[in-house]
């Protein structure tokens, strides 16, 4: 049994959380479409008899309430339904994924499960005062998720006033949190640079409008934009991640090129910066050489920033537990879309380490371990009491 909490989870709990969290893991589902996750999810919290239960938040995204029916702050806890497309290859589990080309490669599954958890708990001792909602968000593997939560009408019911994640980072010591105040996941965007000429045959290239000398220009000049180094003000980082020109063929000239590159800056306007920059270079080579070029965004991450405030909530709740912490690896160059939720309220997210040896997140054989769960819980309920109290006892 768990006894860190003002509530412990008794060992029948952790046995069933943990079958929940492997079915969920079972029956991956990826961004934008986490039609039965959510039931699964829904049908789970019915049983716990929340206030209310809000469903198609920004898509497929799910919020328990449980309210004290006293004046106070809103304390939101965010977990991610979705999952990656990446083929699992793991045979240490009797419970892989059974959807081909899709996995929870990155924990997702167990952070469901902790919130499932803290709301067990909070069923049987109620907050004090204000309200806790268990927010399970759609699509963060593509930036989309949270952004689409915070717009949609229905969040203004349930809008935070504090809002706290923990996300699994492999690399830290089991039951080490690691977290600071400021900066803690970067900004980042992914740039997809179009060029469109006209193709021709092989032996007369002359009749044709290539993008081949365009985008060898290009490759340079882009990553010049951002070569990394400190995670400072001024960092910026530019990764080509893909680059294609015309088809695989010898016969034909090509006609079009396609550049897709990561963009990432400690904060928003960085970001922003970057992005006008490279489309300019990008612009000025199609002039340059005769093509036409479009661009596509996608996968648009703010960069997400701990409030001091919710740091020192978060630090006096692992000191009353315990739970071991300090900045190890953090801030990090990897996005994450919480940041958003902290737009409107006092945010903090938590790097939860399951071991330094563990699998890395998106490894094929990354598998959530099921004996953090009471950890995770512990640090999210001892928040909501600190910031909420607990009800008397009838």
């Amino acid at each position: 049994m768990l006894e860190r909490g003002e509530l412990m989870l008794t060992n029948l709990d952790l046995v069933e959380l943990t079958a929940f969290r492997r079915e969920l893991h079972r029956f991956p589902e990826v961004s934008g479409e986490e039609v039965e996750t959510a039931r699964r999810i829904v049908a789970a919290l019915t049983v716990l008899s929340p206030s209310k239960i809000l469903t198609g938040l920004g898509g497929h995204g799910v919020a328990a309430v449980f309210d004290s029916g006293v004046e106070g702050p809103t304390v939101l806890f965010r977990a991610e339904l979705d999952a990656l497309p990446i083929e699992e290859k793991n045979s240490k589990i009797d419970y892989a994924s059974e959807i081909a080309g899709k996995s929870h490669v990155c924990g997702h599954d167990g952070h469901m499960t902790m919130l499932l958890a803290l709301g067990r708990v909070l069923a049987r001792q109620p907050v004090a005062k204000g309200r806790v909602v268990l927010m399970f968000q759609p699509a963060e593997e593509d930036g989309s998720g949270a952004k689409a939560v915070v717009a949609d009408p229905a969040y203004q019911e349930i809008a935070a006033d504090w809002a706290f994640a923990i996300h699994l980072e492999p690399g830290r010591p089991f039951g080490y949190v690691s977290t600071v105040p400021g900066l803690i996941n970067c900004a980042s965007l992914g740039l997809t640079i179009k060029l469109t000429g006209k193709t021709a045959h092989a032996a007369d290239p002359e009749d044709g409008v290539s993008p081949a000398r365009a985008i060898a220009e290009l490759i340079p000049k882009l990553e010049a934009l951002g070569t990394g180094g400190a995670l400072d003000e001024a960092f910026r980082l530019v990764t080509l991640t893909h680059v294609q020109i015309g088809e695989p063929s010898f016969g034909i000239a090509p006609g079009d090129g396609v550049i897709f590159t990561t963009l990432r800056s400690t904060h928003d306007a960085g970001l922003e910066g970057i992005e006008t920059a490279a489309r300019a270079l990008a612009e000025a080579a199609a002039q340059t050489y005769g093509l036409g070029v479009d661009f596509e965004v996608t996968d648009h991450f703010a960069a997400s920033i701990n409030a001091p405030e919710a740091y020192e909530v978060a630090i006096k709740a692992m000191e009353t537990l315990d739970v071991p912490y300090g900045d190890a690896g953090v801030p990090m160059r990897a996005s994450e879309d919480f940041g958003v939720f902290g737009w409107g309220a006092k945010a903090a997210m938590l790097c939860l380490g399951p071991g330094e040896d563990y699998a890395a997140l998106h490894n094929p054989d990354y598998d959530f371990p099921d004996d953090i769960i009471p950890i995770g819980t512990a640090i999210f309920e001892r928040i909501a009491r600190d910031l909420l109290g607990s009800a008397q006892e009838p």
